[in-house]
């Protein structure tokens, strides 16, 4: 099979691809190997590919790429999240688009109109990962409301509620008025908002006027013509018709006037008590609190204190309700505009200022969220945190970086209720069933199937029939079904001996971000170590968010997130995951800049262009020359030392780290310096033929390379290795093992005598470049002294274009010096060069190193650096002595040398 001159990524990818389909190689079935599992963190069922869901996958395939090579059963599991109120809010916009409420649907309508939308948009962005190269079991592809993963869900909700963790109550919710649903506390995100702060006028009642007095000396009282009034400091007037109380702190002096009297709420003209509790803050606004207990957290607590009266004011889409009076049916934010004018109107409004503070906002929809009084449904936490924290700060879990575990421990050592219905249809229904006792009473029972809950209802009632009992409408929150994802994918929960769970979990391996740390990470190590009792995954490890080259996050509003099919279409998928790599490192944010995946682009062809000159060389019967076998030795000693040094980047998540010491390896070892070692010589504008054992040995070493390349470029690397040799139908460079073994002491030695050769060749270019002097032209290395490199001098001699090299005592007096390590070299340039040019720039040279000189000796005469600075600090400072001393020296002999000539 010819190789095309040129890279096609089109080409190849689609092919490579359905071949790996079609050879189930992707595939993994329970077997004698050891397993290597990773559970997709599952997109949105009608999400769309974006660059976060690139930087993961990628991240994800390389990872299980790499255990297929280690000769691991690996398994990565597919699937997607039902997503509750996002797909919820899709499906009702498509139905408005039609003219059509939810309101005017059956649940059942309305859940067909969904299943619709599912069936229809659900799974593109799975299929765009194929574009991307991923290497999942697609046979295994999971949704979080199929059959096994639904009934899941109902049996963990039934066994948590009968072991008393789950229970009903009403309770302060955060409330999303836009997807009319309950929202945990980590669903919410504060964001600093420039709001205004109200002083607004709260008058003495009437019959309270006379009994006005001054208490304290630092009483601040304020009166006006209509009598003594009370001023409360707020930033949401839109809520006074809910007020019950004003509160003050009893230790708070500039009120102690108000104690005992009632005020009359500003243009509402309720008459409230005022109460007082030391929770109130001295120091905000003028010490005057409006207790509002149906809308705020602190303020309900206070209620319940002081037996407060409750008024609701809010309808569920954040209008003004009846129970407000005033405004009935406006929105909230419309209503706070309009208040603030009617305040100022009735000279009721004191001032206004600017102030700076954190609002809450759904998660979900941006809306600011509303503290609600609700019914809901909740998961007492402690428990599980008690149980998941150890794991993690005892590393049995290990997050990487380490920094999330100070997070994480935050989190579970404040853990709070988890509020786990929404009040949505799309979703995992809650399976309580409400019904009438015989005393007439209201109650319900908890029960995996309708069935089950008629039978344990009729203990209570056993007139009743199926048609009595009343499902929750509520579903539950759809992190309750994602917290269970790497059990379930296995069938976990409802049979939980199975011959996949025992083998594939606990997991090894989960790629996410850092923002659903609470979300998810901790709540699948509870749920790991409540129903299997072990870890859920071994390794999480934590990406950070994909920003522009500026640093701004990616969106749509900004339009600078590219569309990643577009980028693969453009670059190829083996260039675009190599950009997202360059840019990756493990918990920081990625600048992404799309000139990386041309740089990803540029190394595709280096590769494919390496090949074909390799590929091109000509063999014959002839006797191995002594620079191939010097460099043949060389790079298998180069390839063990690296290797060393991948698998410890890999043990420690440093991936970004990984590829750029592979790209090193190929750009830099393999083409720049390994293959001008051994590359035939041209002889008449001829290509001379290569030994064969040269030959041999670096194709070996390009299939070595290409399956270290393999888990971070797999497309190209497929298509090169099946042209090496002949292959097997099925077979493939990803179930290929690599075996690479631990450097000797002799191949660090040799590795590290080549890294000197390469600079004693860089050392003869750099003299060629600075004097102008043409690459073809063959020029003398004199080694001044013992020469060290001798068993290298064929290389020194192919590589820098020498005529000889040799040892002199010392250098020609017309020769160009530079040192490597302790050692002088010098090219003597005859006519060659400009003396007086040359003299100049040595004696610049000489100026510069003995300024430095001065400097460290100053460094060093210091006895209190000496004596108290660390030996290694101390040593390292000579060593930049001697070798600025011996620089010095070959200069002025140099000089010398220049000036006498």
């Amino acid at each position: 099979m010819e190789l095309a001159s040129k890279y096609d990524p089109k080409v190849v990818e689609s092919k490579w691809y359905q071949y790996w389909l079609d050879n189930k190689l992707f595939s993994s079935k329970p077997d004698g190997r050891e397993p290597y599992t990773v559970v997709i963190p599952p997109p949105n069922v009608t999400g769309v590919l974006h660059m976060g869901h690139m930087l993961n996958n990628t991240l994800q395939d390389i990872l299980v790429r790499r255990a297929r090579m280690e000769g691991k059963n690996a398994c990565w599991v597919p699937g997607t999240d039902h997503a509750s109120i996002a797909t919820e809010a899709k499906v009702v916009g498509r139905l408005a688009e039609q003219g059509i409420k939810k309101t005017d649907l059956t649940r059942e309508q309305f859940l067909e109109h969904a299943w619709d939308w599912t069936r229809e948009h659900g799974g593109i962005i799975l299929k765009q990962l194929r574009h991307l190269g991923c290497s999942c079991d697609w046979d295994r592809t999971s949704f979080t409301m199929d059959d096994i993963r639904s009934k899941s869900v109902i049996h963990v909700f039934v066994d948590l509620y009968r072991k008393g963790y789950i229970y009903r109550g009403v309770r302060m919710v955060n409330w999303d008025p836009q997807a009319k649903t309950a929202l945990s506390d980590e669903e919410v995100v504060y964001k600093e908002e420039h709001s205004k702060l109200y002083y607004l006028k709260y008058y003495v009642a009437p019959e309270d006027q006379a009994s006005v007095k001054r208490l304290d000396e630092g009483n601040v009282m304020h009166q006006d013509s209509k009598g003594y009034y009370a001023v409360v400091a707020t930033t949401r007037p839109e809520t006074i018709m809910g007020d019950s109380a004003m509160c003050i702190n009893p230790e708070d002096v500039k009120n102690t006037w108000l104690k005992g009297k009632r005020v009359i709420v500003p243009l509402v003209n309720r008459c409230i008590p005022v109460i007082e509790d030391s929770y109130v803050d001295i120091q905000f606004g003028t010490g005057c609190l409006k207790v509002t207990p149906a809308h705020d957290v602190n303020d309900h607590m206070l209620g319940l204190k002081h037996n407060l009266e409750t008024i609701d004011i809010f309808n569920d889409n954040g209008t003004l309700s009846e129970a407000a009076g005033l405004y009935v049916g406006q929105d909230r934010m419309d209503v706070r505009k309009q208040i603030a004018i009617d305040l100022e109107q009735a000279q009721l409004m004191e001032k206004v200022e600017d102030y700076d503070n954190k609002v809450g906002f759904s998660e979900r929809t941006n809306v600011p969220i509303e503290p609600k009084l609700s019914t809901q449904w909740f998961l007492k936490m402690q428990h599980f945190a008690d149980i998941a924290l150890d794991p993690v700060m005892s590393d049995e879990v290990e997050f990487y970086p380490k920094k999330y575990k100070n997070t994480y421990r935050y989190w579970l050592e404040n853990i709070k209720d988890w509020c786990i219905s929404r009040q949505l249809w799309w979703g995992h229904r809650i399976p309580a069933y409400d019904f009438a006792t015989t005393d007439g009473k209201r109650d319900f029972v908890v029960a995996e199937t309708a069935e089950e809950a008629l039978a344990m209802a009729q203990e209570k009632n056993p007139a009743l029939t199926a048609a009595d009992l009343e499902q929750e409408s509520d579903c539950l929150d759809t992190w309750f079904s994602s917290w269970l994802w790497p059990i379930s994918l296995f069938n976990g929960i409802l049979d939980p001996n199975n011959e996949e769970i025992n083998y594939y979990y606990p997991t090894s391996d989960l790629v996410t971000g850092p923002d659903i740390i609470f979300f998810w990470v901790a709540r699948m190590i509870m749920a790991g170590y409540e129903y299997r009792g072990k870890m859920p995954f071994r390794h999480v490890y934590f990406t950070g968010i994909v920003r522009d080259k500026l640093g701004r996050k990616m969106s749509k509003s900004l339009g600078n997130s590219p569309d990643p099919l577009e980028l693969i279409d453009k670059y190829g998928a083996d260039g675009v995951r190599m950009g997202m790599m360059l840019a990756a490192p493990a918990g920081n944010d990625i600048l992404f800049d799309e000139t990386l995946c041309e740089q990803g682009r540029n190394f595709n062809n280096k590769i494919w262009n390496a090949f074909r000159l390799v590929e091109g060389w000509k063999t014959a019967a002839i006797e191995q020359p002594a620079t191939a076998k010097t460099a043949v030795e060389w790079f298998a000693a180069k390839l063990k030392e690296t290797a060393k040094t991948l698998d410890e980047q890999f043990k420690t998540y440093r991936i970004s780290e990984a590829l750029m010491t592979v790209y090193r390896l190929f750009w830099d070892e393999f083409s720049a310096w390994y293959l001008e070692m051994v590359k035939p010589a041209y002889i008449d504008g001829q290509a001379q033929p290569i030994d064969k054992a040269t030959y041999e040995a670096t194709l070996h070493f390009f299939e070595t390379l290409l399956q270290m390349l393999h888990p971070f470029m797999p497309f190209i690397t497929e298509e090169l290795w099946q042209h090496l040799g002949e292959r097997k139908e099925g077979e493939s460079i990803m179930t290929s093992q690599l075996h690479i073994g631990e450097p000797t002491s002799d191949d660090e030695k040799l590795c590290a005598a080549v890294e000197n050769v390469k600079l004693i060749v860089a050392g003869v270019r750099s003299v060629r470049s600075q004097k102008q002097i043409a690459p073809k032209k063959e020029l003398e290395l004199q080694v001044v002294g013992t020469n060290r490199y001798a068993a290298f001098a064929d290389i020194i001699v192919k590589m820098a274009n020498l005529k000889a090299f040799t040892t002199v005592e010392s250098k020609a007096a017309d020769a160009s010096a530079f040192m490597v390590d302790t050692d002088e070299f010098a090219v003597p340039v005859g006519d060659l060069i400009d003396v007086d040019a040359e003299i100049a720039k040595l004696e610049k040279d000489l100026e510069h190193l003995q300024g430095f000189l001065t400097g460290v000796k100053k460094k060093l005469s210091n006895d209190n650096f000496v004596a108290h600075a660390p030996e290694a600090v101390v040593e390292r400072e000579r060593k930049k002595q001697s070798d600025a001393e011996e620089k010095i020296a070959a200069i002025q002999e140099s000089l010398n040398a220049l000036k006498n000539k």
